[in-house]
């Protein structure tokens, strides 16, 4: 079972699709929708205030999603949280990337269709419009997401979307093997990073 709990009157919310796993602790006034991933290590924390993560996002291991009183972090719709990252009090447009170990901070909205790289600051309060490039310590806005990248990123997404529903099917403790069996499968790549799709 997760480590979801309730806090005050509040209690989380999560869509029977999504997949919050047992190592992830949600707490309070959190709202998770459908075919959402939060993934062990995850701290989604709505005890000062809210969280909304609508269909489609993920929020991959060891973020941090929280907030100063009063405010309610929104995750929209396809927004992809990437390993490490903090959003604390901001707004992450719809099918928006945030790199691993990127930092969001209060009251900055990341538009629509952006990509925040890996290790990005984004200070408090910054606008970025939809659909730009963002990389830097502070973050800085260095070109504009073309189609051919919004489509990598969106069939990236893709892979989080089904993930909840093959966790929820074959998801289990096990004691681990001894050694490698001989009929030990081969895993299929099934998508290729970017550079790969550029090289």
């Amino acid at each position: 079972m997760p480590n979801i709990f309730a806090f005050e009157e509040f209690v989380p919310v999560v869509h029977p699709s999504a997949f919050v796993h047992p190592n992830a602790a949600v707490t309070g006034n959190v709202v998770i929708g459908r075919d959402v991933y939060v993934g062990p290590g995850a701290a989604i924390r709505g005890d000062w205030g809210g969280v909304v993560i609508e269909d489609g996002c993920n929020v991959q291991e060891n973020c941090v999603v929280h907030m100063f009183p009063g405010v309610t972090v929104v995750l929209e719709e396809s927004a992809h949280i990437g390993h490490g990252a903090v959003v604390h009090g901001a707004r992450i447009g719809r099918n928006a990337l945030i790199g691993m170990n990127a930092v969001v901070m209060d009251n900055a909205v990341v538009g629509a269709g952006c990509i925040v790289g890996a290790l990005c600051f984004v200070p408090s309060g910054m606008e970025i419009p939809e659909r730009k490039v963002v990389v830097g310590n502070p973050a800085k806005v260095v070109k504009d997401v073309s189609d051919e990248m919004l489509a990598w990123k969106t069939e990236g997404t893709r892979l989080y979307q089904g993930l909840p529903g093959r966790l929820h099917a074959t998801l289990r403790a096990c004691e681990p093997l001894p050694e490698v069996p001989a009929e030990r499968r081969e895993q299929v790549a099934g998508y290729r990073t970017w550079r790969e799709t550029k090289g």
